[in-house]
């Protein structure tokens, strides 16, 4: 089945694309630059950064401005599904919903309207093995943001690994928070993984740190290396 890969640049979209091509072919990737930063749907921070990931991939790219008004977003989705329907011929969506409801169904939603259909291989997979299973799967992903207790400026740019899952497994027994950052704790940004035929290099960056546990790492300047 041909599928299009809604795609932010973090984590959870990639490895759901990753793991619906082994059965499926991706034939483009989706992504969405939302007006606000209070985004219901969209991954906010270095979604530009898709752009280099599609050219990584060797896949087209539909990239969509969206409103980012609550509902109105939708509208963008269906939009932009539309034109993957006419111009490759998409059959099914790939997203990385986690755990969120709101997510999936309104995906779903749209998905069945347009008669196609909607895959979502993460959804309610355990958050610790979810992010083993990155690891195992030779992904290379960064902290981007971090909006939660526990979690500071040191956690920008750092890479995910055994010891910074061991260091989140601590803090989420204190806090309790979700270790797949589902409920918005972090977001991340994906250097490498088996779809890139070129890792990402992150050349130039900025901290930002609104308050001691919200902030986030503006990727300026990125290129592609041979791996």
């Amino acid at each position: 089945m041909k599928l299009a890969a809604l795609v932010s640049g973090g984590k959870d979209s990639i490895y759901a694309a990753y793991l619906a091509s082994k059965k499926h072919e991706i034939v483009c990737l989706v992504s969405f630059k939302s007006k606000r930063d209070d985004s219901y749907m969209f991954h906010i921070p270095n979604v530009h950064l898709v752009e280099s990931q599609a050219k990584s991939m060797d896949l087209p790219l539909i990239s969509v401005e969206s409103s980012g008004i609550k509902e109105k977003e939708l509208k963008d989705i269906e939009r932009a599904l539309k034109a993957a329907i006419k111009e490759y011929k998409i059959e099914g969506v790939v997203s990385g919903a986690l755990a969120s409801n709101y997510q999936k169904e309104r995906i779903d939603k749209i998905c069945k309207k347009l008669k196609i259909e909607s895959i979502a291989p993460l959804w309610h997979i355990d958050p610790e093995k979810y992010l083993n299973d990155l690891i195992k799967n030779n992904f290379e992903v960064i902290i981007t943001q971090v909006a939660a207790d526990g979690l500071d400026e040191s956690f920008l740019g750092k890479k995910l690994d055994k010891n910074l899952i061991e260091k989140l497994k601590k803090i989420n027994e204190k806090i309790g928070f979700h270790l797949g950052f589902e409920g918005g704790e972090a977001e991340s940004l994906v250097l490498d993984c088996p779809m890139f035929k070129k890792r990402l290099e992150v050349e130039e960056s900025e901290k930002h740190m609104e308050s001691e546990h919200f902030g986030k790492l503006s990727i300026t300047r990125i290129r592609l290396a041979d791996k």
